[in-house]
Parts: C-alpha cells; sequence; structure tokens
C-alpha cells in the first residue's frame, strides 16, 4: 500500500511539474508589447568597446565582429520559438532590404542544440523567405559576451566597434532605423 502510495504521489508531481514548465513556455513565447525607446546612449568619451565573439554562418563557416567592423552593425538575438522575435523580424527584414548594404546586420541565433537547433531556424528562416544574414551561437559565446538572458536583444555597434546602445525586447521598425541612426 505504502508503495502504491508512493508511485501515485511521485506521478502526481510529475503531471503538476510538466503543467507548470508547459503554461511557462506558453507565457515566455507568447508577443510582448515592443518598448518604445532604446537604453541611453553612449556619449562620446565615455564609449565602450563592443565585446568580439565568434558565430557560425550556415555552413559551419565561423564569423567574428571584429571582421564586420567598418561600417555600423546592427547585432541581434534571436530564436525560432521566440514570439516576440518572431514580431520584430519583419521590420528587421524590410529595413535591412533598405540599408543592408550600409549596415552590417549580425543576426544572432541563441542555438542551444535542443529547443533552438540550426535546421529548426533555417527551416523558420525559409518558411518566412527571410534573407537577413543569419549566425549560429553554437557555443554561447557571443550570448555570454553580451550576457544576454531574455530575448530578443538586440545592440547598435557604431564603425569603429563602440557599443553605442541597446534595446531589450521586441522592438519596431521606428525604434530600429533610430537605433541605426545613432551610429550612422
Amino acid at each position: 500500500m505504502k508503495k502504491k502510495c508512493t508511485w501515485l504521489l511521485a506521478a502526481l508531481l510529475l503531471v503538476g511539474l510538466l503543467i507548470g514548465a508547459s503554461v511557462l513556455y506558453r507565457h515566455l513565447s507568447e508577443s510582448q508589447p515592443a518598448p518604445e525607446q532604446l537604453a541611453q546612449e553612449t556619449t562620446e568619451g565615455d564609449y565602450i568597446a563592443a565585446p568580439d565573439f565568434t558565430v557560425y554562418d550556415g555552413e559551419g563557416n565561423p564569423a567574428k565582429l571584429s571582421d564586420c567592423l567598418g561600417k555600423p552593425v546592427v547585432l541581434n538575438f534571436w530564436a525560432s520559438w521566440c514570439g516576440p522575435c518572431k514580431q520584430e523580424l519583419p521590420d528587421f527584414q524590410r529595413v535591412y532590404n533598405e540599408m543592408g548594404e550600409d549596415v552590417q546586420f549580425l543576426m544572432v541565433n541563441m542555438t542551444d542544440g535542443i529547443q533552438e537547433t540550426r535546421e529548426k531556424a533555417e527551416a523558420f528562416l525559409e518558411d518566412k523567405s527571410y534573407t537577413l544574414p543569419v549566425f549560429f551561437d553554437t557555443e554561447f559565446s557571443a550570448v555570454r559576451a553580451y550576457g544576454v538572458t531574455a530575448l530578443p536583444c538586440t545592440y547598435f555597434i557604431d564603425a569603429q566597434g563602440h557599443l553605442i546602445t541597446y534595446a531589450a525586447g521586441a522592438i519596431d521598425e521606428e525604434t530600429l532605423r533610430r537605433g541605426i541612426g545613432l551610429i550612422s
């Protein structure tokens, strides 16, 4: 009798944990309203050097932030399961189509190999016909360098490699353009 009670209690606990995890996942995946402002911009003399990192393109070739300097950089962290990321990507695509020659876009996918894989991200991008330059952070070197704890997150880096401002959470096209204006 005691064994049956222990198993029943363990089963109920497991079901409760699964329900809680499901609710939390749905909550984190839902779209959040876009913040209307960027973080306070860095002023001349207070420049912070943007941390370098290595990520990988779709063919597994390494790419570093330092290789992109000489152009302003929009660095965005995202994942295909992230509701707010999905919300902002059409705006990023429109601005990239217009400004991609003059501004380097680094769309860094947080690829953990479980919840997010390269295959899932590439299928999502193909399904939506996105042509943004996407890189995969399979070693979390970019995530660690920037202390990313939530998605999406966008950093605006000038051509000299100074971190000028950032936005935590989904941003709209106007905010994206305002951030690019600060680094151009």
